[in-house]
């Protein structure tokens, strides 16, 4: 009994000096470092880009404010007005966005002088289809009012002494941060080019004699606009009356003045000065589809009266009741204007002038105008 007593308290004795474990939660952190993407502004140009006329001089369809349909090259005057309807987005959140503007400037690309400020446009809560918005190959389907807004854009083409000549024009933005985005489809413009026109020859009748027919040497009428500018030039033909600057006792057939002709741009027997025009195929005499319907047999026209561009009758249109105009070459009429009468930089129209001279008539008449008008259009 007592060997066994003997183990039970020597295994007591071995238990009271083993650890004692008491029961704890035991735990670690670690702090992430998060870098939040500083997100470039993104611009898309939508399907509402629009150039506008201005009220200086309308055109021949567009008037003051009224969609400029007629230019078909890339220039444009001051007042006339270029619009874009833009897209903008930023992931940081487009409170983030501290400005969109436009640019005119000498690079393609961001960072060129700021020229008009865009308004935000918050009736547009949809990404219109037009607007092609995507983020490398993700398109973009729905409008997010905190990370998107549109904004329109109109900009007006000064005077030319702070614009003129070629510029890459777009619309900016730029976030708090300073970061850029710019709309992919810069647009390149030359702005307020310099309308002009070049006519090189002289018209001088000398010797003539009274009851015939006597031509001029012939005159080239050029458009010489700047070089690059690519300004067509719709062409215009006007006149006055002819007076004798002596004391000569003038008198053609019966007082001093030497007409310009009966009012109208059709050529008859009535008409002292008619004129005889070609550019490429077309002329007076006919061309490429009708013929002019002024003529005569010989491919002459009169001239109406004008001393200014649609002075004292619109030019085109109804002028003293001709439907033709005062267009120099008319004929084949393409929408509302006659190829033939329109001339690009650097090409000429030919012009013969001849005077009927009517019997009798006596004196020297060199007071009096012939005027060539270009209107770009």
């Amino acid at each position: 009994m007592r060997k066994i007593a003997a183990l039970v308290v020597s295994m007591l004795l071995a238990m009271t000096v083993m650890p004692y474990a008491f029961a704890v939660n035991v735990g670690s952190g670690i702090t992430p470092d998060i870098g939040t993407e500083d997100f470039a502004p993104l611009v898309w140009m939508c399907d509402n880009r629009v150039v506008y006329d201005d009220a200086t001089e309308p055109g021949r369809i567009s008037d003051d404010g009224q969609e400029l349909v007629e230019r078909t090259q890339n220039y444009a005057f001051e007042g006339e007005q270029i619009a874009w309807k833009v897209l903008v987005m930023d992931k940081n959140g487009i409170q983030k966005v501290a400005d969109v503007y436009g640019t005119v400037g000498d690079v393609q690309g961001e960072g060129n002088p700021i020229e008009v400020n865009c308004v935000e446009d918050l009736s547009t809560t949809e990404i219109l289809y037009s607007c092609n918005a995507r983020i490398l190959e993700e398109e973009l389907h729905d409008f997010d009012s905190a990370v998107h807004r549109y904004y329109d854009c109109k900009l007006t083409v000064e005077t030319p002494l702070s614009m003129y000549g070629e510029y890459w024009i777009t619309v900016e933005a730029v976030d708090l941060d300073g970061l850029m985005g710019t709309m992919d489809e810069n647009e390149y413009w030359f702005l307020n080019p310099e309308v002009a026109l070049d006519i090189q020859g002289d018209i001088e009748f000398t010797d003539v004699r009274p009851g015939t027919h006597s031509y001029s040497s012939t005159l080239l009428v050029g458009n010489d606009a700047d070089d690059g500018s690519g300004v067509q030039l719709d062409m215009f033909i006007s006149g006055t009356d002819f007076y004798d600057s002596s004391s000569s006792g003038a008198a053609c057939p019966d007082t001093n003045q030497l007409k310009l002709g009966d009012g109208d741009s059709d050529c008859d027997s009535s008409d002292p000065w008619c004129y005889f025009a070609t550019h490429g195929a077309y002329s007076t005499g006919g061309g490429p589809g009708p013929t002019d319907g002024r003529s005569d047999a010989e491919g002459y026209v009169g001239i109406n009266y004008g001393i200014g561009f649609n002075d004292p009758n619109p030019f085109y249109g109804s002028a003293n009741g001709d439907a033709a105009g005062y267009e120099i070459i008319q004929g084949l009429q393409v929408g509302p204007y006659f190829p033939g009468n329109v001339v690009t930089p650097g090409s000429e129209m030919a012009v013969t002038f001849r005077l009927n001279l009517p019997e009798p008539c006596n004196g020297d008449f060199d007071t009096g105008s012939l005027f060539f008008w270009g209107e770009a259009i």
